[in-house]
C-alpha cells in the first residue's frame, strides 16, 4: 500500500506529471540485469540465460530482464552478470567513469553500483568499498568475490574515518547515501511500512554528514557522484543546494546525454541558491524502474589537495613471503604485480592503494591460508583469476559435470589427466570455482555455501 502521505506530497511536486506517475506505481516492478564484463560479454551470456531480455537505452551491458529467482544458474554462480534495478544501473552511467582512475564507494553493499564500478576502471583503476555496517559488508565481500574484481579494498568503517585517513585521494566518490526509499514503495512493503516525514528528516540529516565526508575525500578536480532511491526534495536537491553553499568550490555537471533522455531534471523550487535542471530525477512514468536521485559535482582543479597517510600494513616475514610467491608462480601463468598483506591468517594481494589500519574487510583479493608451510587456496584467488590459472577445467552448459560442480561433487576430468595441483574450473570462459586435480579426477573446493542443494 503507498502511504497516502507520500502521494500527497508527490501531487505538490513541480514538473511532475502526477497521474502518469501514480499509474506506474501501480504497474509491477522492473528488474534488470548487468553483464559483468571482467567475466564475460552479452552475447555469450545471453545465450545461457533461460529467459530473454531486451537492452537498457542508457547503458551498454544492462538489460530489462524478469525477476526470476536466478540464484541456481551456473551463469549466476560464475559472476557473468548481476541483478539490478535499472535506476540503480543509471546512477553509474551518469558519470561514465573511466579506466585506471581510483574510485570510493562510500555506501556500498549490497555491492551493484562497486561491482559495476570495478567493471568500468578495470583493468588499470582502483576501487575502495565501504560499508558501514559489518552484516551488509559480509554481503558486499560476497559479491565481489563473486564478480571476479581484481582491484577492491573493503572497509568498514564511518565516512569520517575515511576522509581523515584518505584525504583528497580520489578521482570519483561515489555517495548513494541510506534514505527513506520512496523510490522504492511499490517494490519493497517494508519501504512504505517505514514512510514518514520524520523519516525523511532524519535521512536527510545522515545524508548531509555523508555528503561533508565524501566531499573530503575528492581529489582537486575530482568528482562527486550523490544519489538516492527518493523523491523527497529534502534529500535530493535541498540537500544538494545547501551542499553547494558549503562548498563553493564544487559546481554541478551535467551526466551523460543517454541518462539525461530517460529521466527528468532536478527542480528548482523556490528560495534555493542554484539551478538544479543539471541533477536527474528517475521516474518510473518515464523509464521502467523504480525512483533514483542524481546528481554529479566536480571539484575545482585549484581546490586544496590533502595527503592520504601512509599505511602501516607490515610486509610478510621472509619465509612466509617465500612460500605465497612459490605458491603463485607454479599456480598461475602469471603473477599479479601486486604487494601480499596478511589480515588474521588469510594472505592478499593488495592493490595500489593506501589501506586503513583498521576496518578493513578484505584489503583485495585473498590468495588464501597459510597451513602447515603450504597454501590452501581461497575461493576468491579461483573467481579472480582462474583464468590465469596453468591448469583449467573448461566446461561448457550442455555438460553434465557443470551441475555435479556446483553441488559440491568430485567430478571426472579426463582433461587433466596428468596435472597435480590446484586447477581453475571454467564455465563457457567465465571461472566459476576451483578444484584439486588428483589422477584425472576434480577434488572439488567450491564452498559449501554456495553450492546447490539437491
Amino acid at each position: 500500500m503507498i502511504p497516502e502521505g507520500f502521494l500527497a506530497r508527490m501531487r505538490k511536486m513541480p514538473e511532475l506529471d502526477f497521474e502518469a506517475f501514480s499509474a506506474a506505481l501501480d504497474a509491477p516492478a522492473v528488474r534488470a540485469l548487468r553483464v559483468n564484463t571482467l567475466k564475460t560479454d552479452a552475447a555469450t551470456l545471453s545465450a545461457l540465460l533461460p529467459f530473454s531480455v531486451s537492452l537498457l537505452p542508457f547503458c551498454e551491458n544492462a538489460y530489462y530482464a524478469p525477476a526470476d529467482k536466478v540464484g541456481a544458474l551456473p551463469a549466476h554462480h560464475a559472476g557473468m552478470f548481476y541483478m539490478q534495478d535499472p535506476g540503480a544501473i543509471s546512477t553509474v552511467c551518469a558519470a561514465a567513469p573511466k579506466s585506471g582512475i581510483t574510485v570510493l564507494d562510500l555506501c556500498a553493499a549490497p555491492g551493484g553500483k562497486s561491482t559495476q564500478l570495478a567493471a568500468a576502471i578495470a583493468p588499470r583503476g582502483v576501487l575502495v568499498s565501504n560499508e558501514y555496517v559489518p552484516a551488509r559488508c559480509r554481503i558486499l565481500q560476497g559479491n565481489i568475490e563473486r564478480l571476479g574484481c581484481r582491484d577492491a579494498v573493503i572497509t568498514n568503517l564511518s565516512t569520517d574515518a575515511l576522509a581523515d585517513f584518505y584525504g583528497t585521494y580520489f578521482d570519483l566518490v561515489v555517495a548513494d547515501v541510506p534514505c527513506s526509499g520512496e523510490g522504492m514503495l511499490r517494490k519493497y512493503e517494508v519501504a512504505a511500512e517505514e514512510w514518514s516525514e520524520e523519516n525523511i528528516r532524519l535521512c536527510a540529516t545522515r545524508g548531509h554528514e555523508i555528503l561533508q565526508n565524501a566531499a573530503a575525500c575528492v581529489k582537486p578536480g575530482g568528482r562527486l557522484l550523490y544519489s538516492t532511491c527518493t523523491f523527497a526534495p529534502e534529500e535530493n536537491e535541498l540537500q544538494i543546494d545547501r551542499f553547494l553553499c558549503e562548498h563553493p568550490d564544487f559546481s554541478l555537471l551535467p551526466v551523460t546525454p543517454e541518462i539525461i533522455n530517460i529521466t527528468a531534471n532536478g527542480v528548482s523550487f523556490e528560495g534555493l541558491s542554484h539551478d538544479m535542471p543539471p541533477c536527474r530525477r528517475f521516474y518510473p512514468h518515464l523509464s521502467p524502474g523504480e525512483g533514483q536521485f542524481v546528481a554529479l559535482l566536480q571539484r575545482s582543479a585549484d581546490a586544496p589537495a590533502t595527503p592520504a597517510r601512509a599505511d602501516a600494513w607490515k610486509p610478510l616475514d621472509k619465509k612466509t613471503e617465500a612460500v605465497v610467491r612459490d605458491f603463485l608462480r607454479d599456480t598461475l601463468r602469471d603473477l599479479p604485480e601486486k604487494r601480499l598483506l596478511q589480515l588474521r591468517d588469510e594472505i592478499y594481494l593488495a592493490p595500489d592503494v593506501p589501506i586503513p589500519p583498521r576496518g578493513v574487510f578484505a584489503p583485495g583479493v585473498c590468495v588464501g591460508t597459510l597451513q602447515k608451510g603450504r597454501i590452501v587456496p581461497h575461493h576468491q584467488l579461483f573467481s579472480a583469476y582462474g583464468t590465469v590459472f596453468k591448469h583449467t577445467l573448461p566446461l561448457f552448459a550442455d555438460d553434465p559435470r557443470v551441475l555435479q560442480y556446483l553441488r559440491g561433487e568430485e567430478i571426472d576430468a579426463p582433461e587433466l589427466d596428468g596435472a597435480s595441483g590446484f586447477a581453475a574450473v571454467l564455465y563457457e570462459g567465465a571461472a566459476l570455482g576451483g578444484g584439486k586435480a588428483v589422477g584425472g579426477r576434480l577434488k572439488n573446493h567450491y564452498p559449501k555455501g554456495l553450492r546447490n542443494k539437491g
